[in-house]
């Protein structure tokens, strides 16, 4: 087809900025975890939205922060990495918080950028450099206006338009919806000339597995609560189709300590029967078939504490990803 545009679009801010709420809105699926903790989104995870003859492939990522260790420099060099391959990127500015230290770091690297592309600056270990042609166009959004009033969110936008000169800014609610449609059809407007990169029903680009390991993930830490901390992982160690086509799932919740088991596993075992049936009922609807889910809790061993960049290896997507449930196939 002839006339297709498309363009990707990294959404950065601070952790607990609703980057993860906004694209899972725009592209009708949760793609993303989406929790009450911080840092909930640990890698790279692409969200796509095709309408009509454009598509968007949106890049959510980690929040940005001042990394100390180098599991977490690793996961900000790929989070900036996304920003300055991308054709455009979105501030995500939480209105109740304003111009914090962490948005005045990002802004002074983006200003930076301007000034000096990425390309021709030199890389430092958890630095936002990284190669890049050019930089992104850059677009403000400032969220969570349904919890504010109206003068407040004029005073920040004219204060972050002053800091840092942006090509449109945009007042929105990812958790309502509110001004979302008026970002996303700017945001269509301004898509280059360029083939469709996923085909026109597909919604994200993680392979089924990892996408499973982050349901079990999101009710975990949804179950939790402030008991255990966000750094919580889960792997995939079985996938099976049985002969009536159900799928044997099996996975591995690691903590980081031994004292953490207890509290995943719960009173006789009821917090991690609870986690799983949650997640089991979730999988049930995105995959279209009878799952059968084993969790196993491990103490994760302090050399698996490594930088997370990109999206792990756990096989092909198959087929599209439907939010109503529809099936999935090969």
């Amino acid at each position: 087809m002839t006339g297709r545009r498309c363009g990707s679009i990294a959404l950065i801010g601070e952790p607990n900025a609703g980057k993860s709420t906004l694209m899972n809105r725009i592209i009708g699926y949760d793609a993303s975890v989406v929790t009450h903790k911080a840092q909930t989104t640990r890698f790279r995870v692409r969200g796509i939205a095709t309408v009509g003859n454009v598509q968007l492939v949106f890049v959510d990522t980690p929040g940005l922060f001042r990394a100390r260790r180098p599991v977490d420099r690793g996961m900000i060099h790929d989070a900036w990495s996304a920003v300055w391959q991308s054709d455009l990127a979105v501030l995500l500015v939480d209105v109740r918080r304003g111009v914090t230290p962490g948005i005045r770091m990002i802004l002074d690297h983006l200003t930076a950028a301007r000034d000096q592309p990425p390309k021709h600056r030199e890389a430092k270990p958890g630095s936002p450099d990284a190669v890049a042609d050019s930089v992104p166009g850059m677009v403000l959004a400032i969220n969570k206006i349904d919890q504010v009033r109206r003068t407040t969110l004029l005073r920040l936008s004219d204060e972050l338009n002053r800091l840092l000169e942006f090509e449109a800014s945009f007042m929105i609610s990812a958790r309502t919806g509110s001004g979302v449609p008026d970002l996303t059809k700017w945001l269509r407007s301004r898509m280059p000339n360029r083939s469709w990169l996923f085909p026109p029903d597909q919604l994200t680009d993680l392979p089924l597995q990892k996408l499973a390991t982050e349901v079990t993930r999101k009710h975990a830490l949804l179950r939790l609560h402030q008991e255990l901390p966000y750094r919580l992982q889960v792997d995939s160690q079985a996938w099976e189709t049985q002969t009536d086509r159900s799928l044997r799932i099996e996975q591995v919740i690691r903590v980081a300590r031994s004292g953490h088991r207890g509290i995943v596993l719960g009173p006789k075992g009821q917090t991690i029967r609870a986690i799983g049936a949650a997640a089991r009922a979730e999988l049930r609807k995105l995959l279209d078939a009878e799952v059968h889910l084993f969790l196993e809790v491990r103490v994760k061993p302090p050399d698996r504490d490594r930088p997370i960049t990109g999206v792990p290896d756990d096989g092909p997507v198959v087929g599209a990803i439907r939010p109503t449930g529809g099936s999935v196939g090969a």
